[in-house]
């Protein structure tokens, strides 16, 4: 899956890898359904390889960081949504609440920061946004992490320090600002709820402009499009607007507005929904927004990430192959006559084998070389003499032998290669070189080979030059 604690893996794989082409070459051969599909063949290699990492892994330490900063600001916005939404709605008993107050902040706040959102969704590509970055949660964040914290410790810094993309970062920061925003909404609507539900509150409505009260409810029945249909007792019928405007002349509520002061407590239901609504669906809508915009972000960055190019290139580009149309150079024939040399592969064999090499790097040697078989076996090294005679047992035909050309033939690989002529019509020695000298041999090792084959004179074995 990628999220981020997987990039954040890759990211501290890539840091600390210390692999060698052929690891990586071999890697992209054992898993080649992966080598059009480079983000799965990457999160592949990071799971494999994650086990080497040291404890904790920095996803693990970033995520407790996450974790615990973004329930810090949650639980700050939630109560700090709590105590604006008491305020907004406290009932002195003189004068009624005005119901604009509450809507200005669970419409208009949340329409306009949402839209803020949008744009920073839009910029969130540009690694100094200044939309993203006038965020609150960019900043409670900053001041959070002025406070000690043993996590901040073993991060080295805040999230910004990491040298990751500028574009993941972004991201985080949207997807917990609407976090944030929609902790301080659920504040909103327990204080709405809590208030009316233990209160007798008086709603009316005030404001210095020229509004009418049928343009005001109309402009009521504008904002509630979403519910009016299904839930119209939601909706401030015209009588209620007309009897809840309210005009600060005095220090006296007006008779009338006394005599339908339960009438004018009705105002809640619409306050209700359009907290429903605009502070709470809206936002959840934004939030799944930067959720979908983050996992977009990571999958993006997983190629951008400094050596994921270069890993890629190792796993799927074939090593220089070592096959020659002459002799190679590196062997001297004057200097020991072996009869029997060829100076490249043959396409096929019946099985190949390799002294003290394990499969893994058979693997790309095969590659390396174009050979093809349908039997690769280690043999020697770890093995006891009933696992190479068990091997032995699958062999026929003509067999490829890889040697390490540096290692002088011991006794034992002689004792095996004359049991395994016993089964075999012609076995081809292959001493091969580093992989780093791209598998070629050097002529004082192939000296020391052909001398010792020489020794054996047997028409079955061969040597390749």
């Amino acid at each position: 899956m990628m999220n981020l604690k997987a990039y954040l893996d890759l990211y501290e794989v890539l840091q600390q890898d210390r692999s060698t082409r052929e690891e990586r070459r071999n890697f992209g051969l054992t898993f080649p359904e992966l080598s059009k599909q480079p983000l799965q063949q990457l999160l592949k290699w990071a799971s494999e390889k994650r086990v080497t990492l040291k404890k904790p892994l920095l996803s693990e330490t970033l995520s407790s960081y996450l974790y615990g900063i973004t329930l810090t600001l949650s639980v700050f916005a939630f109560i700090l949504g709590l105590l604006s939404g008491v305020g907004l709605l406290s009932y002195n008993g003189h004068e009624p609440v005005n119901v604009i107050y509450f809507m200005a902040m669970v419409i208009f706040v949340p329409l306009f920061t949402m839209l803020l959102a949008l744009f920073s969704m839009l910029r969130a590509n540009s690694a100094q946004s200044i939309l993203v970055h006038i965020s609150p949660a960019y900043w409670m964040e900053r001041m959070v992490s002025l406070l000690p914290n043993k996590l901040e410790t073993q991060l080295k810094g805040s999230l910004s320090d990491l040298k990751v993309s500028p574009l993941v970062l972004n991201w985080l920061v949207i997807k917990r600002s609407q976090m944030i925003a929609l902790s301080f909404s659920l504040g909103l609507l327990l204080a709405l709820l809590g208030v009316v539900a233990t209160r007798d509150i008086a709603f009316a409505w005030s404001t210095t402009l020229s509004v009418s009260p049928e343009s005001f409810h109309s402009f009521l029945n504008t904002l509630a499009f979403a519910w009016r249909d299904f839930f119209p007792w939601a909706v401030p019928s015209v009588e209620l607007v007309e009897q809840s405007q309210y005009y600060r002349l005095g220090e006296k509520l007006a008779d009338e507005m006394i005599s339908n002061a339960s009438f004018l407590g009705e105002w809640w239901k619409f306050l209700l929904f359009a907290t429903l609504f605009y502070a709470l669906v809206l936002r959840l809508f934004v939030y799944a927004l930067s959720v979908f915009g983050l996992k977009r972000a990571i999958a993006r960055s997983f190629l951008t990430l400094e050596g994921a190019q270069a890993l890629l290139h190792d796993m799927n580009e074939p090593l220089i192959s070592t096959r020659a149309s002459t002799h190679e150079k590196g062997f001297n024939s004057e200097e020991v006559l072996y009869p029997r040399t060829i100076d490249r592969f043959d396409r096929s064999y019946d099985a190949v084998l390799g002294w003290a090499i394990d499969r893994q790097a058979l693997t790309v040697i095969n590659e390396t070389t174009e050979v093809i078989s349908p039997a690769l076996y280690e043999t020697g090294g770890a093995n006891t003499l009933e696992e190479d005679r068990s091997i032995m047992e699958h062999c026929h035909g003509e067999v490829l032998l890889y040697v390490k050309a540096w290692e002088p033939p011991t006794m034992d690989f002689m004792d095996f290669l004359e049991m395994l002529l016993q089964k075999t019509d012609k076995v081809l020695i292959a001493p091969m070189g580093t992989q780093s000298r791209q598998y070629q041999s050097k002529e004082k090792d192939l000296n020391v080979w052909a001398r010792k084959l020489f020794g054996l004179n047997s028409p079955k074995v061969w040597l390749k030059v």
